[in-house]
């Protein structure tokens, strides 16, 4: 082949692979038009599973998983991937009927002692795939057994008293003639009504406390107001019960607060230690600054709470000593207040105790530091006087287990 020819076969095929190259690049840009962008459906349906808030497994004809999301591992439907047994056999019977099946995957543990809390429903995918997805209802039927419990120990308590006025009253009829009987009958009659008018009112507050209505506004409050017109407010039971309530100094410190509610969160804790003291011996109460917080503690020498009944005693109306209480005339919603008065000011209550040795319940409010600032851990009152606040303690070793908030659950109710 000559040279001419040579280079003239060169250049024809660098313009065929031009040409060829341009049509395959066209090609492809049209491949691309026509196909969508971002994940494929199969993706989409695959974070869809994974995102879902209700358990999902999908099942083959032979029981074996095939995909499965977090939650479903977390409601224990899937363990080791393998499917929980009761959904594999329901599987089998949906395969077989092609219609779909709802069946309860609760935790074994808990079947029987509480209604169904994860329901699940199986339904066919045909060609023997199923799937199955479970809605966890825990928190609701933990809010109805509280409901339901909340109305049975209300419709108790306020049977009690009830009763007893009736039976009073009926007893004051037959004795009418005998004043010495009418006096004494009629003596009880103002001790139940009365029992029986602090419950409603309890009640009433605690009702509000929970969000049946809304909380005041809260303002600008004196610590050492709220510890006087508590402790003026629990004079007489402690007087009566020959029980001496001392106080440390005055502090200046304020919080963040609704008065009325505080006085009653603190005479509760104090008409607590009253009540579950002996004769003679000491209730104090202290107030220091720490963390941001202002800590009222209400220590008492008393009978002490077993340990089991410490996470319990602000439940509404549980009793440690329940004979004591009945004794006492507590209502058992005090420590309950205590507890939603807490929490609505943005704080806590905590409890260390100890049988034969006391108990002291802390109340810590955020404190209200003041808009200028004055010399490191200062603050300032209402009118812009400099308030030094109590000296700092050394802590020492946490022993007073915290409750967290408030749900509904939660516990609430007190041992009054």
């Amino acid at each position: 082949m000559t040279v001419p020819a040579s280079l003239a076969l060169a250049i024809g095929s660098l313009v065929v692979g031009v040409v060829a190259g341009f049509l395959i690049a066209k090609l492809r840009r049209r491949t691309d038009r026509h196909q969508p962008a971002g994940p494929t459906v199969a993706e989409l349906l695959h974070r869809l599973i994974r995102s879902s808030h209700n358990g999902v497994v999908v099942l083959n004809r032979f029981g074996d998983v095939v995909v499965h999301n977090p939650r479903a591992e977390a409601l224990g439907m899937v363990r080791d991937n393998q499917a929980d047994g009761r959904a594999r056999k329901a599987a089998e019977q949906v395969v077989e009927t092609d219609d779909a099946l709802e069946i309860d995957l609760s935790p074994l543990e808990a079947r029987g002692r509480q209604p169904e809390a994860v329901v699940g429903e199986v339904r066919p995918l045909g060609e023997g795939f199923t799937v199955v997805e479970a809605v966890d209802h825990s928190d609701a039927v933990r809010l109805e057994a509280t409901r339901r419990d909340f109305v049975a120990n209300v419709s108790h308590e306020l049977k009690t008293p009830v009763g007893a006025i009736a039976l009073l009253t009926e007893a004051v009829l037959d004795a009418a003639e005998d004043v010495e009987e009418v006096r004494r009958f009629g003596g009880k009659i103002l001790r139940e009504s009365t029992r029986l008018g602090q419950l409603v009112t309890e009640l009433i507050a605690l009702s509000r406390l929970q969000g049946a209505e809304r909380l005041p506004d809260l303002n600008v409050v004196e610590v050492d107001a709220v510890v006087r017109e508590a402790l003026g407010r629990t004079r007489i039971s402690a007087e009566s019960a020959e029980i001496t309530v001392t106080t440390d100094g005055p502090s200046g410190l304020l919080v963040e607060g609704d008065r009325t509610l505080l006085v009653t969160a603190l005479s509760n804790l104090l008409e607590n230690a009253v009540a579950y003291s002996q004769a003679g011996s000491p209730v104090s109460i202290s107030r220091r600054f720490v963390d941001d917080g202002v800590e009222i503690a209400v220590t008492d020498r008393g009978i002490g709470i077993a340990e089991e009944d410490q996470q319990r005693v602000f439940e509404r109306f549980y009793r440690a000593d329940k004979a004591r209480s009945r004794a006492t005339g507590g209502t058992g919603l005090g420590l309950a207040i205590v507890k939603h008065v807490a929490a609505n000011h943005g704080g806590e209550v905590r409890l260390w105790s100890k049988q034969g040795t006391g108990s002291t319940f802390t109340l810590r409010i955020p404190a209200h530091l003041g808009s200028e600032a004055g010399e490191a851990g200062t603050t300032r009152s209402a009118t812009g006087k400099q308030i030094p606040p109590a000296p700092r303690q050394e802590k020492t070793p946490d022993r007073t287990p915290r409750l967290v908030g408030s749900g509904p659950d939660s516990t609430d109710g007190g041992k009054l």
